[in-house]
């Protein structure tokens, strides 16, 4: 009987309210295949039980980084990985709004991994993409109205949307500009195109719901190969109202299916 292969190392850049439970579960040995050799973060004190490291330090050791620490970090970071041909799981898919950044990230020698995140239905979305172009696919979102305030808010608008007692459409247009627009609550308008392979054929609206419990996401696609509806509603993070609980799970499933665990989805 041959021995096991050896665990692949894994730095997860990020120890918050995602990196953080996916640098614990890697450590704890949760993760077939996995090991985790350190977190990368940029907080004034270091998470409590886990190994911390330099950026550089963590690229160097690692076959696997996990980008979880937000887009600025990826748009940094992310690059050196690839180039030192690292693979690179990315949760903050938004950031790759910016055809400059995609670029960076895709030339190798190392992979770009992408994490389905809060939402569900990609596969499918590909699949029918690559029978044929979709010819209708848009994305709504609904979060809770005060955890979508943006620092490009003037004052007014901001303060009314965490105090306003009525729902209503924040931004309807192309994909592109709404996941640039509210980085920390439509990267899945970016997931839905990158999966349709078609930036110019999705378009995406978030809406503020002061009464949202749940963070839903509604997509519809229409195209050759027939159509479309997913409904997916998640429960806020605890720690983190922008993103989903859901997501650092969704984040360990992905390591998992690269790092060799049998009986997953591909």
């Amino acid at each position: 009987m041959s021995a096991a292969p050896d665990p692949v190392p894994v730095a997860v850049l990020g120890a918050g309210a995602i990196g953080g439970v996916v640098a614990r579960a890697l450590h704890a040995g949760e993760v077939p295949g996995a090991r985790l050799v350190g977190v990368v973060h940029a907080d004034p004190e270091d998470p409590p039980g886990l190994p911390v490291l330099g950026a550089d330090e963590a690229i160097e050791r690692a076959e696997l980084v996990v980008e979880c620490a937000g887009q600025r970090a990826l748009a940094v970071l992310g690059p050196k990985v690839v180039a030192r041909g690292r693979d690179l799981l990315v949760a903050s898919v938004g950031a790759l709004t910016d055809p400059g950044l995609w670029d960076s990230l895709d030339g190798g020698p190392g992979r770009l991994l992408l994490c389905t995140g809060a939402v569900g239905g990609l596969d499918l979305l590909r699949a029918a993409a690559a029978m044929g172009p979709l010819e209708h696919v848009h994305i709504e979102t609904t979060k809770r109205a005060s955890s979508l305030v943006q620092d490009w808010m003037g004052e007014d608008e901001a303060a009314e949307l965490r105090t306003t007692e009525q729902r209503r459409e924040l931004m309807n247009g192309p994909a592109r500009k709404v996941a640039s627009s509210f980085p920390k609550s439509a990267n899945v308008a970016a997931s839905v195109a990158l999966a349709a392979g078609d930036w110019d054929v999705v378009s995406a609206a978030v809406v503020a719901d002061p009464e949202a419990g749940l963070t839903s996401h509604v997509i519809t696609a229409r195209g050759a190969a027939g159509e479309y509806r997913f409904e997916i509603r998640n429960h806020p993070s605890e720690l983190t109202p922008t993103t989903s609980g859901v997501v650092p799970h969704a984040v360990l499933r992905a390591v998992a299916g690269r790092t060799g665990a049998t009986g997953v989805f591909v």
